[in-house]
């Protein structure tokens, strides 16, 4: 039997109904995370619930594995129980569904952002995909769901992880925030466009993250622009936080009367997502009984919004100083400490320095070593503003959130910040507050990509930010890294994934800054290499034995621990400008850190390029 015609053609001729959520609803019974723990150590509240949507009036119910893959058992030590939580949801909603309704196995993203925008490899992906999908077929689920997923990339890899072991009938979700970017930049439509494609999928649609009103327009949109039966799961409406508890003011009766507006957009399944019960779905049954799917030919195409900003590929201002002279010019630049507290006048002050002796970009640190200074873009763009030097930002991934690291890049680009330094951060709890959390939703190489999108005119998730970027993309390459292969693959893919430029870390031996020339030169990269002008034994110590990635050669450190303070900094210059005239035939600029963030130290070893 041709499993997925018929499928298609079911919905093609009724609207079916769909169940609602099954976190939020495990949650006001007092189960606690992770819902799908509950298949095994509650397995009578999960069986209720199945029992309440069918009671409703579900004709598809999901199983209770939204978030069973490996990786996102992994969060809570549970990965090892992953065969038995998924074997138990299906055995649980099919024993439920008792041949009165189609269950679904339900399979979400894998919980962690895939490589290059995360550290997830899609192959890891793929194989939980895989692992989680046969249990469920294997247990008898009548199709896969694939639901609330952001990142289309990531949808496929499950598509294709699901499509390698069965040819069962697939429905596919995306979530989306509607707003008018959004639609007129046709996200919608290119999704329904490129999903259409796939075999086997039976129904394509969107849930979550938005309510039945705004998920009609994204369904309309969806609808006009494919020919597979469409699905909607919104839910009730926004939340609100109510005694730390998540709550959904919509009534069933709204959401059931939205639900034929729904079908009018052209959805063929109409369920609920977060925040949806048991009354609302009867209310989405009541509201459907004897309604049929509307014809595909009567739904037009959704208008762009009239005010909505149109897409330009041209960047909204012209490329940095910096970008023009990278490959022409010898760049010089200089890191400047940023100080405690509030007064950054040392700051303010060594950059006009600079900038007056020549010297091309003053880099700032963004929360180095997890020291707690002022935000780095706000000095970055004092400095521009007071001196007119230009800056190089450290963005690190650390402190922000996925939402938090793009709203950041776009302030920094309305201000005028042009150059970023793409790095992962150390961890908090080397620094002032080690119970702190560290967020790292993404690494450099995925803020390396979120750039480079930026620069196309689009955010991470596809949607248009109405005009591109203009970033001077940089990144950190270590020739000291432990495992060398490792870091010259994740510079390529730097690379690959945008980048304009590469700094280093201090170097202070010619094995060293060969191994980060060849590598530059291998990626057909810009490279800066690190210059660090040593100020004592205790500082050259300190630095070769207690910082990674960081090597001294036998002999400096000899040499400096005979010498008296004021010898050792002399010294520690003119071993400082002595590798920096060896190393300008062989790199495109040089990256100085001055110890304490020393103006003056860092415009004396520059004085040997005159």
């Amino acid at each position: 039997m041709d499993r997925v015609g018929d499928w298609i053609d079911r919905l093609r001729n009724n609207v079916a109904v769909a169940d609602g959520a099954m976190g939020t609803l495990l949650s006001s019974r007092r189960v606690p995370l992770p819902y799908e723990r509950a298949n095994l150590i509650d397995p009578g509240v999960v069986e209720d619930a199945h029992a309440e949507y069918i009671a409703a009036g579900a004709q598809l119910i999901e199983t209770n594995t939204f978030g069973a893959n490996r990786i996102k058992l992994s969060s809570y030590s549970l990965e090892r129980q992953c065969l038995e939580i998924n074997r138990e949801a299906a055995r649980i909603a099919i024993k439920a569904a008792a041949g009165r309704a189609a269950v679904a196995g339900a399979i979400g993203p894998c919980g962690r952002a895939l490589a290059p925008s995360g550290a997830v490899h899609p192959d890891a992906a793929a194989d939980a995909f895989r692992e989680q999908a046969e249990i469920l077929i294997g247990e008898g689920v009548d199709l896969i769901l694939l639901e609330t997923f952001h990142d289309i990339d990531e949808m496929e890899t499950a598509f294709r992880a699901v499509r390698s072991v069965s040819d069962i009938p697939v429905i596919v979700q995306k979530v989306f925030v509607e707003d008018g970017e959004t639609l007129s930049a046709g996200l919608p439509e290119r999704y329904a466009q490129r999903v259409s494609a796939w075999p086997g999928v039976v129904a394509i649609g969107a849930n979550c993250a938005i309510g039945p009103q705004r998920m009609s327009q994204i369904i309309r949109a969806i609808a006009s622009s494919t020919d597979v039966p469409v699905s909607a799961m919104p839910t009730p409406g926004l939340p609100q936080r109510v005694g730390g508890e998540i709550r959904y003011a919509v009534t069933p009766e709204y959401f059931g009367r939205q639900a034929r507006t729904l079908v009018e957009a052209g959805a063929s399944i109409i369920g609920g997502c977060c925040g949806t019960s048991a009354l609302h779905i009867r209310a989405v049954a009541e509201a459907l009984r004897d309604q049929a799917p509307r014809a595909r030919t009567d739904i037009a195409p959704v208008a762009a919004s009239p005010a909505a900003p149109a897409v330009s590929a041209a960047p909204l201002s012209e490329y940095s100083e910096l970008h023009r002279k990278l490959g022409k010019v010898y760049v010089k630049a200089v890191e400047l400490d940023l100080p405690r507290g509030l007064d950054i006048s040392v700051v303010l002050e060594g950059a006009e320095a600079l900038r007056a002796a020549g010297v091309d970009v003053i880099d700032i640190s963004d929360g180095a070593r997890a020291r707690l200074r002022m935000s780095a873009m706000t000095v970055a763009h004092l400095v521009q503003q007071r001196t007119g030097a230009e800056v190089v930002l450290h963005f690190a991934c650390r402190d922000r959130n996925l939402l938090a690291v793009q709203a950041d890049l776009l302030g920094c680009h309305a201000l005028g910040l042009r150059n970023i330094l793409a790095v992962t951060g150390d961890p908090a709890l080397i620094g002032d507050y080690p119970s702190a959390t560290s967020v790292y939703d993404i690494d450099s190489v995925g803020l390396v990509r979120i750039l480079r999108r930026f620069n196309e005119g689009l955010d991470l998730s596809g949607s248009a930010i109405g005009s591109a970027t203009a970033f001077t993309i940089a990144v950190a390459f270590d020739p000291l890294a432990p495992d060398p292969n490792a870091e010259a693959d994740r510079l390529a893919r730097k690379r690959d994934e945008g980048a304009h430029m590469v700094y280093t870390q201090p170097i202070f031996d010619e094995q060293a800054l060969d191994t980060a020339v060849s590598a530059a030169r291998r990626v057909g990269l810009p490279l800066l290499f690190g210059l660090l002008p040593l100020r004592s034994s205790r500082h050259c110590e300190f630095m070769h034995n207690e910082v990674p990635g960081i090597r001294i050669p036998e002999e400096i450190r000899a040499r400096i621990a005979d010498l008296s303070d004021g010898d050792a900094r002399r010294f520690g210059l003119d071993v400082a400008r002595r590798f920096l005239i060896r190393a300008r035939g062989g790199t495109d600029g040089v990256y100085v850190m001055p110890p304490f963030g020393n103006h003056k130290t860092a415009a004396a070893v520059l004085k040997a390029l005159d």
